[in-house]
């Protein structure tokens, strides 16, 4: 029995399934964003550059660290920040996305963790409109 179609198959199925998988961008969505209606927007980097890509890290009010729907340990995202800075310079942006009822204390210790790395390029994201946010977790 010839077994090639089946492998192209199984092959092709692998990929479509690699493809398809992650097409939303993962964000906690109990994290309440501050009020920014006066703050900056921050456009994406021109030209594709991935490395120029923003290091987004997520505070809830719990003063638990995530990326990507991922908690981490300090050490964990200070290593993270070190191999970054290793593999692109310290010139990329971070993007820290910090709940509003998280304490300051929490904020200042992501803050630290990011310049003991030597990254001094931060920007905290805030919601232009609070309808937005609203809207938003009704979505999910």
């Amino acid at each position: 029995m010839d077994m090639t179609p089946m492998i192209d198959i199984v092959f092709q199925l692998i990929i479509f399934f690699v493809v398809t998988l992650k097409m939303t961008k993962d964000f906690n969505a109990d994290i309440q964003l501050e009020d920014g209606k006066n703050g900056e927007i921050i456009k994406p980097p021109e030209g594709g550059n991935t490395a120029m890509l923003p290091f987004e890290i997520e505070l809830d009010r719990k003063g638990r660290i995530t990326i990507a729907n991922m908690t981490l340990p300090d050490d964990t995202l200070r290593g993270l920040l070190k191999n970054r800075v290793n593999r692109v310079g310290t010139e990329f942006p971070i993007l820290i996305r910090a709940d509003k009822r998280a304490s300051h204390e929490q904020v200042k210790r992501v803050m630290d963790m990011c310049t003991e790395a030597g990254v001094w390029k931060l920007s905290f994201v805030a919601m232009q409109d609070p309808k937005s946010q609203q809207n938003r977790k009704s979505q999910l």
